[in-house]
């Protein structure tokens, strides 16, 4: 029996779980753990943790450079979304949360630049938005892959991400005996990912859950 852990890029499976109407929500990542879980391929080995790699919610507060109105990250509903989801998370068996944090990157147009036709643009108050992003996910998912592999703690990893930037992190998995499973939730990923990784399962999310709720998921 050897054992495995699954370590989940939180931003993908958000990103595919769920929509701008529909967030995914702590529910829809443990179904989809459970379905993977549950996969022939893990059957017979021995769970030793799962990973969830996301940012920590803001709580910064940004102004407006036109309207000078202030923005409170800390008061939005995606910051309420995001501490429930990392508390719900948290409780749930054999799970860890692995967080960085949000970083403010400044203000970008709504619109795509790259259609407008007009020699020159006005923008106001009402046309930008904040632009946000991740600090130190990525590096804590290739930091545990490689402390994983290094300490023989999981023989195989299950990696839930669409993200080429972590295919150095497979190669070093790789070159220390450890097997890498590839779930890449139906996503097009670069054919890099495709050739360091031992198998790849395309799966997409609903199908994911629909073998969860025919057979696998009573628990839940």
């Amino acid at each position: 029996m050897l054992t495995y852990s699954i370590m989940l890029d939180g931003a993908f499976v958000r990103r595919k779980a769920g929509s701008a109407a529909k967030p995914a929500t702590s529910q829809d990542v443990v179904r989809l753990s459970t379905a993977i879980q549950r996969h022939p391929l893990l059957t017979s080995h021995r769970l030793h943790r799962i990973y969830f790699y996301d940012a920590a919610p803001s709580t910064e507060i940004i102004e407006n450079p036109f309207s000078k109105e202030r923005l409170d990250f800390g008061a939005t509903r995606a910051h309420r979304a995001s501490e429930v989801m990392h508390s719900q998370l948290a409780r749930e068996a054999f799970f860890a949360n692995r967080l960085g944090e949000l970083s403010f990157q400044g203000w970008a147009p709504k619109m795509d630049l790259r259609k407008v036709t007009e020699e020159s643009l006005t923008l106001g108050s009402a046309d930008i938005r904040p632009v946000v992003g991740q600090k130190g996910v990525d590096m804590r998912i290739g930091l545990d892959m490689a402390s994983l592999s290094l300490k023989k703690l999981s023989s195989i990893i299950v990696l839930v991400t669409g993200d080429s930037d972590f295919v150095p992190a497979m190669k070093f998995a790789r070159r220390e005996g450890t097997q890498v499973l590839l779930v890449t939730l139906g996503h097009g990923v670069k054919e890099q990912m495709l050739h360091h990784a031992d198998i790849v399962l395309p799966t997409s999310v609903a199908d994911w859950f629909i073998q969860c709720d025919n057979a696998i998921c009573e628990s839940l």
